[in-house]
C-alpha cells in the first residue's frame, strides 16, 4: 500500500486532540468574551440540514457543524482529520482506506462507525432518496456509481464498504487525484440510520435529529431562525469554545446591516454598492476577500427553452453586451472579479484561459453584440423580448436590472425582471421553466472540475441543459489526468464560443465581521468551508 497523508494529517490530529482550553482564554492568547454566542444572517431559509439532501451554501454551513465527515479543512483550506485521522491509497490508486478515529461518538452516546459512512454514501446514490446531489456519487468517481444511481446495481455495489466499524474502504472507478477533496462536502457525511428509520422526513427536526457533529440542532423557526448548541459527545467537545450559533433569516441587505450596527448579530454581508463606504467608515469591520465562487446567467436550452435564445448569436449577443466592469466597480463595488470564463482565477491549480472577447474593450463587445443580434434577424423593426428570472435578493435585483439596461441600450432588448422566493426559484429553475435565470455556484472541492462538471450533460445542475460531446469527453478524460489544464482550456473555449451560460462575475466575500470574531475568521480559505468550532469571541 502506498501511504497518502497518513504523518501529516495524523500530526494534524495531535494539534486538534488538545486538551481544553486554558478558562477565559482564547488560541492565539486573547481573553475570552464571556458570551461565546456566533450570530450572523442569512438570505433564505435554508434547503435542509440532511447531508443527503441540503442543496445550498446557508443549509451546508449549518450541516457542516452538526455533522462531521472524514476530513474537515483548516483555515487556508487544508485538509484536516475529521472522523478519519488518515488514508492509504493502493499502487493503482483505485483503493483508499481510511481510518476512523475510536472516540467519535454520536450526539446520542452512540459510536459513530464506517457503516455509518457506507449507510450515508449508499443513501446519496439511491434513487430513492431523490437527492439533488446524487450526482456527486460520479464526480466522486466512485466504482458502480453510475449504474447504482441509474437504477441498473443495488446500494450494495456502490464501491464504499466497512472492514470494520473503524475502517473505511472506498474503490474508485478509475484514479481521481483530486479524491480526497471531495470528502469534505456535505453529501458525504454519515446519517444515523436508527434514526432515519424510527422518524422518516422527520429525522431532522430539532426533537429528533442525531447528529456526529460539533454541535446538535437545538431549534427551528422556519423563514425566521435556526440554533445550534455545543455537543456534549463530539471528540473535540473541550477544545470547542463558541457555545451557540444563531442563524437569523433577514431578506433584506440593509435591514440585516441595520440590525448589525446594532449590536444583534456578529456576521452579515454588506449591501450591494456600500463596500467603500463600509470600509471608510469601519476599517476593522468590512472584509473583502477572494471565494470560490462564479455568478453567471443560465439560457435555457432545454425544450422548454425560448426559440430565440436557441441561436448562438443572439447568446453570443447578449453576453457581450454585458459590461462587467459596471457591475463589479459600478454596482457591487465589493472586490468582486469581472468573468469571462466560468472557472475563477482563485481554483488551485488552474490558469485562466485568455478567450477572445475578454480582451476586447466594451466598445468592441458591443459592436459585434449589434452585429450579430442582425444577424439572428433581431432588431428595432423586430425586438427581441426576454425574461430574467432571479430569487429575491435587493443585490440580485440591482444586477437584473442593470443587465436589462445594458441590453435595451444596446441592443434593444426588453427585459421583464421575475422573483422569486429560495425553494421556489430553485424549483422552477430545475424544471427548465425559465428563459433567462440566474445562477451561482461555490466550489463543492478546490479544482476546475468543480465548476466545469455543472456544464456536463448529465450533472444534475446544468440548469441550462446543455449538451456537448467533446465537453462531455474532455471533462471525462481530465478526471484521471495529472494536469488536466489542456483539457479546461479547451473546454473554456468552448463555452466562451458556444456561451450557454453567461459568466457575470467572480465573487469576492464581502463581510461586515464583529472584530471579536475576524481575527479567527478563515479568510484565507476560498472555499469558505468555516466551522463554527474553530471560531471563538474574544473579550472588547
Amino acid at each position: 500500500m502506498h501511504i497518502s497523508m497518513k504523518s501529516a494529517l495524523f500530526a494534524s490530529a495531535l494539534a486538534f486532540a488538545s486538551p481544553a482550553l486554558a478558562a477565559g482564554t482564547a488560541p492565539d492568547g486573547s481573553a475570552l468574551a464571556d458570551d461565546q454566542t456566533f450570530t450572523y444572517r442569512v438570505l433564505d431559509e435554508h434547503s435542509s440540514v440532511d447531508p443527503q439532501i441540503v442543496e445550498d451554501v446557508s443549509g451546508s454551513e449549518i450541516v457542516r457543524d452538526l455533522f462531521e465527515g472524514l476530513y474537515n479543512q483548516d483555515a487556508d483550506g487544508n485538509l484536516v482529520p475529521g472522523v478519519a485521522l488518515s488514508h492509504e491509497v493502493s499502487e493503482d490508486k483505485l483503493t483508499y482506506t481510511f481510518s476512523l478515529r475510536p472516540e467519535a461518538k454520536w450526539s446520542d452516546g452512540k459510536p459513530v462507525t464506517a457503516g455509518d459512512f457506507v449507510y450515508g454514501w449508499r443513501r446519496l446514490a439511491d434513487p430513492e432518496t431523490a437527492s439533488p446531489y446524487q450526482w456527486f456519487v460520479s464526480v466522486m468517481g466512485l466504482a458502480n456509481g453510475e449504474a447504482v444511481t441509474a437504477g441498473e446495481m443495488g446500494v450494495e455495489e456502490l464501491g464504499v464498504s466497512a472492514t470494520d466499524d473503524h475502517t473505511l474502504v472506498v474503490t474508485l472507478s478509475a484514479p481521481l487525484p483530486y479524491f480526497p477533496l471531495t470528502t469534505t462536502h456535505a453529501s458525504t457525511f454519515p446519517s444515523p440510520k436508527w434514526v432515519i428509520d424510527e422518524f422518516g422526513a422527520d429525522w431532522t427536526a430539532p426533537e429528533n435529529i442525531v447528529s456526529n457533529g460539533a454541535y446538535v440542532l437545538t431549534e427551528h423557526v422556519p423563514q425566521e431562525r435556526s440554533v445550534r448548541s455545543r455537543n456534549e459527545m463530539y471528540w473535540d467537545n473541550d477544545g470547542t469554545i463558541i457555545d451557540d450559533v444563531v442563524a437569523l433569516v433577514i431578506n433584506d441587505e440593509n435591514v440585516a446591516l441595520t440590525r448589525y450596527l446594532a449590536g444583534e448579530l456578529d456576521r452579515t454581508e454588506v449591501p450591494a454598492g456600500q463596500y467603500p463606504s463600509m470600509k471608510e467608515e469601519y476599517p476593522d469591520q468590512a472584509l473583502s476577500f477572494p471565494r470560490l465562487c462564479s455568478y453567471y446567467f443560465n439560457f435555457n436550452l432545454s425544450d422548454r427553452g425560448p426559440e430565440a435564445t436557441m441561436n448562438n448569436d443572439v447568446r453570443l449577443a447578449l453576453s457581450y453586451a454585458v459590461d462587467r466592469d459596471i457591475i463589479v466597480e459600478k454596482v457591487l463595488q465589493g472586490g468582486q472579479f469581472p468573468a469571462y470564463s466560468f472557472t475563477p482565477a482563485a481554483t488551485a491549480n488552474f490558469e485562466v484561459p485568455t478567450v477572445d472577447y475578454s480582451t476586447w474593450t466594451q466598445d468592441e463587445r458591443n459592436a459585434k453584440a449589434v452585429e450579430l443580434m442582425a444577424s439572428a434577424g433581431y432588431g428595432p423593426d423586430n425586438p427581441l423580448e426576454l425574461t430574467y428570472l432571479y430569487n429575491t435578493s435587493e443585490a440580485h435585483k440591482k444586477i437584473g436590472i442593470a443587465v436589462a439596461q445594458m441590453w435595451k441600450q444596446t441592443l434593444g432588448v426588453a427585459v421583464t425582471l421575475e422573483n422569486q422566493e429560495w425553494k421556489t426559484f430553485l424549483e422552477t429553475r430545475g424544471d427548465h421553466d425559465f428563459q433567462v435565470a440566474r445562477g451561482a455556484w461555490c466550489g463543492d472541492y478546490n479544482e476546475a472540475s468543480t465548476f466545469l462538471d455543472l456544464v456536463h450533460t448529465d450533472s444534475g445542475y446544468n440548469d441550462a441543459a446543455y449538451h456537448n460531446e467533446e465537453v462531455d469527453t474532455l471533462l471525462g478524460e481530465a478526471k484521471s489526468l495529472e494536469d488536466p489544464q489542456a483539457n479546461y482550456t479547451r473546454i473554456e473555449e468552448i463555452l466562451a464560443a458556444e456561451m450557454p451560460i453567461i459568466p457575470i462575475y467572480h465573487y469576492a466575500g464581502v463581510y461586515m465581521m464583529s472584530p471579536a470574531i475576524s481575527g479567527s475568521w478563515p479568510v484565507q480559505n476560498v472555499e469558505q468551508n468555516w466551522y463554527s468550532k474553530d471560531l471563538y469571541k474574544v473579550a472588547e
